[in-house]
Formats: structure tokens, C-alpha cells, sequence
């Protein structure tokens, strides 16, 4: 409408002919509502409670007499009481405007004061501080003034004599030597690593050199193998076979030796010891002959000489009777050569050598000296008898005939 009126919600809306009010204001101040304003009787005003700012250049004189040019900023507003307020309107209603040029020159005097109590030092070491005491020094004039200082910032502090340089000379030749101390560290230790970086970067070509050279190798290797695999092949199942043939031919030379030795040098064997044998045992036979006809020719020269000795002891003594035995002794030569040639025309097998071969010899003879032990006893002397009888014995013995 327009007799309402409405305030932004920056702004305070100051309206004048009301009634007395019992603040002792005199107007009636709205914020954050609207009022209706009559018109002709009363009259409303507009108050800016937006966020200002400030800024101010001094030239201040420390407590050493060194002038400083300080620039700072200042963050200020109109509080939200009704009494500051009330202030500020009467104070800025008509000239809100040139409020920041007001509060600059306020601050302004105030940080004149505060930086003649401080040295350069202090002032450059301790800038919050100094913001602190100005806000505290112009703490009653802006609470009269109805103004509420939210931030004051020291953003400069220049130095026309050169103090604040040579201050921090030494600092700065100390930074500066240390910042070169750290360059040319920096610089040891960049080139450092850059010659590590170039070792390294060698000694990876060198490996990669080698990998690459080993692997060509290998691929090589791998290829002259693949390449040989079919001949390698081809020998080693030659080689098989070959091994094969050998064993084969080993086989059959053993079974030719077998066969040698089974049909050939084992029965040759047996004949050439038939063939000995047989010589050995003909040998031997030959050999006890022999001995058996010696042994038999010494007997019997022996059994002719005891018969001639007893011959000739009989015809001495006068002995008839022994000279039929005498005859038959002379036909023992004859009867043991028969004998010898029957032995010799036969097939014997003698066990025990010449020892059976004389006992042989000796059973014959034997034979022959126990006919003749026979003999003798047939011809015995029969007891003394007439002379007639001895003729008629004479006439009736056998005829022994040489």
C-alpha cells in the first residue's frame, strides 16, 4: 500500500511525529516488519545497516621516532539495538555517505596513538595486538557513535628511512646464505641424482642389453633345436634300432654258441672222452697182458725149476712117483700160455689195475699147482705089496707122454 511501509532486512526504518515514547527516542524504529505511515503527520527514514568498510593511509612516528606509513582496514556496521540505532541516526541519517570517511579519521587518530607507544619490532612482530588496542581505544567513541567495528586489519607497514630493511638484513643475508647453502645442495643433490638417474638409465640398457641378447640367444637355441629335433629324431631312432640289431645279433650269436656247444663241442666233448677212455682202458688191458704174461712166464719158470729140482731130488732118491708129476708139470707152460692167450683175446674189465691182474695170473696158476698137488697125491706110494702087485700098478698107471 502506499502508506505501508516494509524495511529490507539491512535496513532499520526510522519513522518521526509519533507520540512521545517512553525511550526518550522521539521515533519509532522498525526492523524486520512493516508499519503504516501516516502521511502529512509522520515521516519515515531509511537507516543502511549493511556492512561497510574503511580504509585509511597514516603516517605514524614510533616510540623510537621512526615514521611509518601504516594502511589498515576496517570492518564496520550499525549495531542491531534500538540504541545504537537511535546513535547512528542522529548522528549519519543525513550523511550516511561519508560515515566511512568519519570512522576513517576516528581510527585514524587512534592507531597514530597506539603505534607512538610501540617500537618498529613490535609493531611489525605484533600486528594483532596493535589492531586489538585500536579496537579498544575507539571502543567508547564508536559505541556513541552507534557503530559496531567487526574487524581492523593492519595490511601495510612501509618504511621511508630504510629501517625495517636493514632490520631484517641480517635475517635476510642469513635467508639469503642459507637459501644459496640449500640451492646449491639442492643443485649437489639434483646432480647427484641425475648421475644416479644416468647409472641407472646405463645400467638398465646394459640389462636390457643383456635380456635382449640372452633372449635372442634362447630364441636361437630354440630354433637350432627345433631345427635338429627331426634329424635328433631320426638319429636317436636309428640309434634305437641300431641298439635293437645289436641285441638282436647279440641274441642269436648266443644261441649260435649255445647251439655250437650243444650240438658240436659238447658231443665232440663226449666223443674225444669215449675215445680217450677206450685208449686208457685198451692201454691199461695192454699193460695188464702184459704183466699177467710175464708174471705167468716167471711163474711158471719157477714152478719148471722147483719141478726139475724135485725131478732131479726124485730120480736121485729113486722116486717113481714124481716123474708122472714131472709131466704134468712140463705141460704147465703149455696149459698157462693157453690160458694167457685166452686172456689176452678177451674182453676184460679190470677194477684194482695190476693188483688184479696178478691176482688173475696167480688163480690160474693156482689152478694148475692144485692139479698138481692132486697129482701128486694120486701118485702117492701105496702100502708095500707083493712084487707081482708093483709090476701090475706099473702096467695099470696112465702113460705120461711129454
Amino acid at each position: 500500500m502506499f502508506f505501508w511501509h516494509v524495511p529490507a532486512p539491512n535496513e532499520a526504518l526510522l519513522i518521526s511525529g509519533s507520540k512521545r515514547r517512553a525511550d526518550s527516542t522521539q521515533f519509532r524504529i522498525v526492523t524486520g516488519h512493516g508499519s503504516l505511515v501516516l502521511p502529512v503527520k509522520q515521516k519515515a527514514r531509511v537507516l543502511s545497516l549493511a556492512l561497510r568498510e574503511a580504509e585509511i593511509t597514516e603516517d605514524c612516528v614510533t616510540q623510537q621516532g621512526i615514521r611509518l606509513n601504516v594502511r589498515a582496514v576496517i570492518v564496520f556496521k550499525v549495531g542491531d539495538d534500538a540504541v545504537s540505532i537511535a546513535n547512528a541516526a542522529r548522528r549519519f541519517l543525513t550523511e550516511q555517505h561519508r560515515m566511512e570517511e568519519l570512522v576513517g579519521r576516528i581510527f585514524a587518530g587512534h592507531l597514530r596513538s597506539i603505534v607512538g607507544g610501540l617500537t618498529v619490532e613490535q609493531i611489525i612482530r605484533e600486528r594483532d595486538r596493535v589492531s586489538q588496542e585500536v579496537k579498544e581505544g575507539s571502543h567508547t567513541e564508536m559505541e556513541k557513535l552507534g557503530i559496531v567495528v567487526d574487524a581492523l586489519q593492519i595490511q601495510e607497514i612501509a618504511d621511508a628511512t630504510g629501517y625495517i630493511s636493514n632490520l631484517a638484513a641480517p635475517h635476510a643475508a642469513a635467508v639469503a646464505s642459507q637459501a644459496r647453502i640449500a640451492q646449491a645442495r639442492a643443485d649437489q643433490e639434483a646432480t647427484e641424482r641425475e648421475q644416479q638417474a644416468e647409472a641407472l638409465k646405463a645400467e638398465y640398457a646394459r640389462d636390457t642389453a643383456i635380456k635382449r641378447a640372452g633372449f635372442l640367444a634362447q630364441t636361437e637355441q630354440s630354433n637350432a633345436v627345433a631345427a635338429q629335433a627331426g634329424p635328433l629324431a631320426q638319429a636317436r631312432a636309428t640309434q634305437q634300432v641300431t641298439e635293437e640289431q645289436t641285441a638282436l645279433a647279440a641274441r642269436q650269436a648266443e644261441l649260435a654258441a649255445q647251439r655250437l656247444e650243444a650240438e658240436v663241442r659238447r658231443p665232440a666233448d663226449a666223443e674225444a672222452y669215449r675215445k680217450r677212455t677206450l685208449a686208457e682202458a685198451e692201454r691199461d688191458r695192454a699193460k695188464y697182458a702184459a704183466d699177467g704174461e710175464a708174471y705167468t712166464q716167471r711163474t711158471i719158470a719157477q714152478a719148471q725149476a722147483d719141478a726139475y729140482a724135485v725131478v732131479a731130488a726124485s730120480l736121485r732118491d729113486g722116486n717113481q712117483q714124481l716123474i708122472a708129476a714131472n709131466r704134468v708139470v712140463e705141460n704147465l707152460p703149455a696149459l698157462a700160455d693157453a690160458a694167457a692167450r685166452g686172456i689176452s683175446g678177451s674182453t676184460l674189465t679190470v677194477l684194482n689195475g695190476s693188483e688184479g691182474v696178478n691176482e688173475m695170473a696167480a688163480g690160474i696158476v693156482g689152478q694148475g699147482l692144485a692139479i698138481l698137488d692132486t697129482l701128486r697125491k694120486g701118485a702117492a706110494p701105496a702100502p708095500a705089496s707083493a712084487p707081482g702087485d708093483t709090476g701090475a700098478r706099473a702096467n695099470g698107471a696112465p702113460a705120461v707122454t711129454s
